[in-house]
């Protein structure tokens, strides 16, 4: 018998920027079934209000529905960290919205979030030192070892903007719609511009990434890649 090739899940090493960014994204953000689950929680709220307009009853809706994925998370035994990020955003938005009494300021916090984004993003790009570099940082024992590549901080600067420029586009969308109290368009307005802008964001991110032709200077190419089965579907 001949003996047995290394694993490629195991032993595979990054080999590109592209790569090693691709794969810390895919972490972050919970593949895809982080990204649908993300939306349950406003698609509930959205939906319940449009048909009733009953603001406690929308607000219970949305919880319900992060609660239900919860429970089926638990019962895998998978990551309940996307949900958990769920629960927290439809909580903060029934503190806004109870509080005023007004069903449009359940968005509020997204706003906030999504201003707060954009000029964090914006910023770190501005001064050249993007936020995705923390990214290929954050597997180095040097965070910000990646600084004295050029060829990193320029494909880090890029993908910074694109993740920057729709957190924007949201903002200049829900503004005007939250101040003329428009709840239901708030909540279209906000399923039209999560997943499916997300969706585009990342199809854009995919093509800068795709290329694989930013070789790792000395100081990241060793870094391991991450087994796959710690990552969730």
């Amino acid at each position: 018998m001949t003996p047995a090739e290394p694993s490629a899940t195991h032993d595979e090493r990054v080999r590109t920027v592209e790569q090693l960014v691709r794969q810390r994204l895919s972490d972050a953000l919970g593949g895809r079934r982080g990204v649908i689950e993300a939306i349950v929680p406003t698609l509930g709220f959205t939906a319940t209000w449009i048909t009733t307009e009953h603001l406690k009853l929308a607000l219970a809706v949305g919880g319900a529905g992060a609660l239900v994925i919860l429970v089926i998370r638990l019962v895998q035994r998978s990551s309940v960290q996307y949900v958990l990020n769920a629960i927290f955003g439809i909580a903060l938005a029934a503190v806004f919205a109870l509080r005023s009494g007004e069903a449009e300021d359940a968005f509020l916090p997204g706003i906030f979030y999504n201003a707060g984004y954009f000029l964090v993003l914006a910023f770190s790009a501005v001064v050249r030192w993007p936020v995705i570099g923390f990214l290929v940082g954050s597997v180095t024992g040097d965070p910000t070892a990646w600084h004295a590549d050029k060829q990193i901080v320029k494909l880090c600067n890029t993908l910074t903007w694109l993740l920057a420029l729709p957190c924007l586009l949201r903002v200049l969308v829900y503004l005007p719609l939250w101040a003329a109290g428009e709840a239901g368009w708030l909540g279209i307005a906000k399923l039209t511009l999560g997943w499916p802008l997300q969706i585009a964001t990342f199809a854009a991110m995919g093509y800068v990434l795709a290329r694989n032709h930013t070789p790792l200077d000395e100081t990241t190419e060793h870094l391991p890649r991450r087994p796959t089965h710690d990552q969730q579907d």
